[in-house]
């Protein structure tokens, strides 16, 4: 079907008359990707019993996704604008789909580990191609109403991952948490082939191949390098040389990205502060949810006793996110960037350190602690993802819009890695050291809060406002 569209502004995206269902396609898919973020984290108990695994590889069933995830976005996001944002899409989600197949077939911990990191390669196609056919489809004056729906989809996704997976297990095998994906996944394709229209870069420019590669490698060697730390001590030459190549590729792509002639950024954006202060924003906020819900999901279990949808159901206190999104960006334009966005970390410190002052929280204070991150979501990620996209030139959204995702997956997959880390248990099954985590993540969110407001302060009016100057 070709899309209709009304006449447009020469300086603006075309305005689709249906981009508000194209929209709800999209964030089915995005919904999607987010419910499998920690869709396996209430399933752990049972998975672990049922393929033996231990607890770095119950770690690796949530980090692998996050991880093949993060890793490869910049890498993908710079193949869609070129080869079209549309055509990476529906491969996401086709990968997502055999990637969610293998899983609830897995037999071993390796096997699931890999299917979960097939999940989350095809997830690493479908979000920034999202964000970018966002950019594309809607008009300045709606992009940041559309994309703090984006946000609290993707955001509502996380929390409800646990819940589906609790009432699934309480019915049917743990396979199941898996094979609730191919309907939907199927049901986001048909939509997608129907009406989202194809869009791709103007520009024939080569594929900048060597940072394609450090985007890929570096959050690789980081990421792995930290989750293995438990295992094999934090002081190895192990983890130091892992976690030190990471850093040091992750340099090497900044430095090469600002040099070269053909960058798959353009090099004005790294020294924009509405592009870097929005991504430290979002990767303490998403640090600390990954890694809260990752702690919390396993107490409620663990130490208070609750089954898979009881646990599953805390989460609902999360959906506070849906209160704040839409209004954040009105927020901004009235009282400035870094002022309302500074709130998204400190809110999220705010519930973790709740959680270790309590000690072992009962389950109304980790219904309070939930809504407190919630919160914090909902007031820092939608503005701080529509400055990141509107700092990006139009020809590179894609690669713009993979930026933004990194910050939330790496973000997401070191707050599991450093907090789920920490988390210990008793002799008789009980979860220990929970503060311990709490305050680990607590503390890098009130740091992080300062930082943001010390990049962005002063910097009024809507991010995309602010981006067209």
């Amino acid at each position: 079907m070709k899309p209709i569209f009304t006449p447009p502004n020469p300086s603006e995206p075309v305005a689709y008359v249906h981009r508000w269902k194209m929209l709800a396609i999209m964030c089915l898919a995005l919904l999607i990707t987010s419910l499998d973020t920690l869709i396996v984290t209430v399933a752990l108990p049972t998975i672990e019993a049922d393929l033996g695994a231990n607890i770095s590889q119950l770690q690796w069933f949530v980090a692998a996704y996050s991880l093949a995830f993060a890793a490869p976005l910049l890498f993908v996001g710079g193949l869609a604008d070129k080869y079209g944002r549309r055509l990476f899409f529906i491969l996401g989600m086709v990968t997502l789909m055999l990637g969610s197949v293998a899983a609830a077939l897995a037999d071993s911990p390796v096997t699931m580990i890999a299917a979960r990191a097939v999940m989350g390669f095809g997830g690493s196609m479908i979000m920034p191609s999202t964000l970018a056919l966002i950019r594309h489809i809607f008009p300045a004056e709606e992009r940041a109403k559309a994309i703090g729906i984006w946000v609290s989809m993707g955001s509502i996704g996380v929390p409800f991952g646990p819940i589906v997976s609790g009432f699934l297990l309480e019915n049917f095998h743990w396979g199941a948490i898996f094979m609730i994906n191919v309907p939907l996944v199927a049901l986001a394709i048909v939509g997608c082939i129907a009406l989202i229209p194809e869009t791709k870069s103007a520009s024939q420019s080569k594929l900048d191949l060597i940072g394609l590669t450090l985007s890929v490698v570096g959050p690789l060697f980081l990421v792995y390098g930290i989750i293995e730390a438990p295992m094999r001590g934090w002081v190895s030459p192990v983890t130091f040389g892992l976690i030190g190549i990471g850093l040091a590729l992750i340099a090497c792509f900044v430095v090469w990205e600002r040099t070269t002639s053909n960058p798959m950024i353009n090099r004005a954006v790294f020294s924009d502060r509405r592009f870097g202060g929005p991504l430290i924003t979002i990767a303490s906020v998403f640090f600390g949810i990954f890694g809260g819900l990752f702690i919390v999901t396993q107490h409620l279990q663990f130490t208070l006793g609750y089954g898979p949808l009881g646990a599953g159901l805390h989460m609902l206190a999360m959906c506070s996110v849906v209160l704040v999104a839409p209004i954040s960006p009105k927020l901004v334009g009235r009282f400035g960037l870094g002022e309302v966005t500074m709130f998204g970390p400190l809110l999220v410190a705010a519930g973790l350190g709740f959680l270790a002052f309590t000690g072992s929280p009962t389950n109304v204070e980790v219904l309070i602690a939930l809504a407190l991150l919630g919160f914090g979501i909902g007031i820092a990620a939608p503005p701080s993802v529509d400055s990141i996209i509107a700092s990006t030139p139009e020809d590179q959204s894609g690669a713009g819009a993979a930026v933004a995702d990194v910050a939330m997956q790496l973000g997401g997959a070191l707050g599991i890695a450093i907090m789920g880390s920490t988390v210990t248990f008793t002799s008789n099954g009980k979860l220990v050291a929970l503060g311990q985590s709490a305050m680990t993540g607590a503390v890098l969110a009130v740091i992080c809060a300062v930082a943001v407001f010390a990049v962005l302060a002063g910097n009024r009016g809507t991010p995309t406002a602010v981006a067209g100057e």
